[in-house]
């Protein structure tokens, strides 16, 4: 994984309750997370091309926002904060500590533990755990952006949404960003600028009123530049993985994303069908009720699934009819672990949302519709 492991891949409480809930949206969000956990799983290069989640969850991030900014700007912030940095802090006790343990002498860096608007500090020892946090940072960038972003994107829409995939390139052929906290956050800002001003776009109704023969051609042109630089540019960066090329990513999600958004916003498209599969349904509720903790906790889940599978090999029966040197079988181990953390931590999402403390949300309870 690159420094800014751009894998996550959503989950964030951006939503505020309404009473229906949009599956289609829900569903991309669970599939993300899925996506999320099988790249640092697997490593596979071509799964941002087949699911770019990132730029899927700053698309739903965006329509949310928008739709919680019909009131004061002060208040939905308070709100996303709320319910954003009570699971971090939660987790970033068990990460912290465990990295003081090995050795980890923090500085006054550390106050970036309490509100991650830079990448936290942390030791190549707990790297694979707090990697991750770019998210989180960019997303609360976005959120204390937003604001002033919507007030921008409404004084011409459609210019503005265009001029949003400027950044990218004046950073790749202008000006770098400085190689710091602040570079970085300036990079992962420009990459996925794009894809939060879409949201914009799908909550106001700008997709909805754009014809299929106007925008259909563009975006694929996007997202067939997109695509050509990644594989144009391997050997620069070593691999086609977006996660490694901002401007392949930034790319490549927005004409990727721009499609789904405009299958939502055009052809009404929605998975109100999924209902009739009640498991189906029930476990996309609990990962998007979940996603805080799912996101945060999957890391750790197969780093400790590396010596738990460790342990089985000294277990004949195991190690005879068990493929223990399997990565599906690691893949399989890390969602039990994973649903573990859930069971055991996901109940902060609910104290930070100010509801009753649950191990698990009830079929009603992740209302994520935009």
């Amino acid at each position: 994984m690159g420094a800014h492991s751009r894998t996550a891949e959503r989950v964030l409480p951006e939503a505020v309750a309404r009473p229906v809930r949009d599956r289609y949206f829900d569903t991309l969000r669970a599939v993300a997370l899925v996506r999320v956990v099988t790249y640092h799983t697997f490593g596979w290069a071509w799964a941002g091309l087949v699911f770019p989640s990132m730029g899927v969850m700053f698309a739903l991030a965006g329509t949310l926002m928008a739709r919680s900014l019909q009131r004061p700007a002060l208040t939905v912030i308070r709100s996303r904060l709320r319910r954003l940095l009570p699971p971090f802090w939660f987790w970033g006790v068990f990460v912290v500590g465990a990295m003081l343990v090995h050795g980890w002498m923090p500085g006054w860096q550390i106050v970036y533990w309490v509100v991650p608007l830079g990448d936290p500090p942390g030791n190549a020892w707990g790297e694979q755990a707090w990697e991750i946090l770019w998210y989180l940072r960019t997303y609360l960038w976005f959120v204390l952006l937003s604001p002033l972003l919507l007030r921008v994107f409404r004084l011409a829409p459609i210019p503005v949404l265009l001029l949003s995939l400027g950044p990218v390139p004046a950073f790749q052929f202008v000006w770098q960003p400085p190689d710091d906290r602040l570079g970085a956050a300036l990079w992962d800002l420009a990459t996925f600028l794009f894809c939060w001003l879409l949201g914009f776009a799908h909550h106001d109704g700008v997709l909805a009123r754009l014809k299929p023969a106007a925008l259909l051609p563009l975006a694929s042109a996007v997202l067939a530049f997109g695509g050509w630089y990644a594989l144009a540019h391997q050997a620069e960066y070593g691999t086609y993985d977006l996660d490694e090329n901002p401007l392949a990513q930034a790319f490549w999600s927005a004409g990727f994303v721009t499609l789904l958004m405009y299958a939502k916003a055009r052809f009404r498209t929605d998975f109100a069908g999924l209902a009739r599969f009640r498991r189906l349904d029930r476990l996309v509720t609990v990962f998007n009720a979940r996603a805080v903790t799912l996101y945060l906790w999957h890391e750790i889940a197969l780093i400790l699934a590396v010596p738990l599978i460790d342990r089985l090999w000294n277990v004949p029966a195991f190690e005879a009819y068990l493929p223990l040197d399997s990565q599906w079988f690691m893949f399989g181990v890390g969602w039990v672990l994973i649903a573990v953390f859930v069971l055991l931590c996901g109940w902060v999402e609910d104290v930070a949302a100010r509801k009753k403390p649950r191990l698990l949300p009830r079929s009603g309870a992740a209302r994520m519709g935009a």
